[in-house]
């Protein structure tokens, strides 16, 4: 197996008396495709925070690319690119004025892919120019994965980041991923309710369910080991196994 790129280790975090995640250990290698999935409220953007180093877990520890998650140096910081379900953009700020703000964080700034994706996914001259807060939520959510994308990030952890799009806009998007990040390499956690998107995308997934991680491997092994599973308990061909009943039947 490639070196973990995310180790977790006896990660707990509870919100009062509701445990959100309960001695999690989970590991992502280099390279890993992997969609995160859960039911409502299973703690998915609790994971990602405690992951990512934006959320103090109440136990265990957190490794990303061989660092203690909460003394990150710059250098690894600039290997990550994050998603988050609400944007966090600065809405008083236009796109133009919030990407020069991080262009001037990230050395590996690549404006020839940020142009590109900002003509390919129609920023016009005209809406470059609107405060970020008069965008649309689909636009706002575009600009949020141009942001994420533009230093070519060896992470990439998204966090529902198609929600607000619409279908044509999730093709894109998903076509981007593809193309200009997943082959090249880029390790990438993808979360979303979205299941037959995360089917174009994802080689492994795996579910999290009551605060830890109980099934995880590669997508096509899962639903093939769940319909010979089927098949044995029918004491015939049953009928094909998606990864929507695999969902309920993991998660259930």
């Amino acid at each position: 197996m490639n070196a973990p790129i995310i180790q977790m280790h006896g990660v707990a975090k509870h919100f009062g008396s509701a445990i959100v995640l309960n001695n999690l250990n989970w590991e992502v290698g280099q390279g890993q495709v992997i969609g995160l999935l859960g039911r409502n409220g299973a703690g998915k953007s609790t994971l990602m925070e405690c992951l990512l180093g934006l959320r103090e877990p109440d136990a265990g520890s957190v490794r990303l690319f061989g660092e203690d998650v909460a003394a990150l140096s710059d250098a690894t910081r600039a290997r990550i690119g994050y998603v988050p379900q609400k944007h966090g953009l600065f809405e008083w700020m236009t796109p133009v004025q919030m990407l020069d703000y991080f262009k001037a964080l990230y050395p590996r700034w690549n404006t020839v892919k940020v142009d590109a994706l900002l003509e390919r996914w129609g920023f016009d001259a005209l809406m470059l120019a609107k405060p970020i807060g008069r965008l649309s939520g689909g636009e706002q959510q575009r600009l949020a994965i141009i942001r994420a994308l533009a230093h070519d990030p060896e992470l990439l952890a998204l966090d529902e980041p198609v929600s607000a799009l619409d279908p044509a806009g999730r093709r894109l998007f998903l076509a981007e991923l593809v193309d200009g990040v997943i082959d090249r390499g880029t390790t990438v956690v993808f979360s979303t309710h979205i299941l037959t998107d995360l089917e174009r995308v994802a080689l492994d997934v795996a579910f999290l369910k009551d605060g830890r991680i109980a099934l995880q491997g590669p997508l096509d092994d899962l639903l093939e080991g769940a319909r010979g599973v089927a098949d044995a308990a029918g004491g015939r061909r049953a009928g094909p196994v998606s990864l929507e009943d695999l969902f309920i039947k993991v998660t259930q």
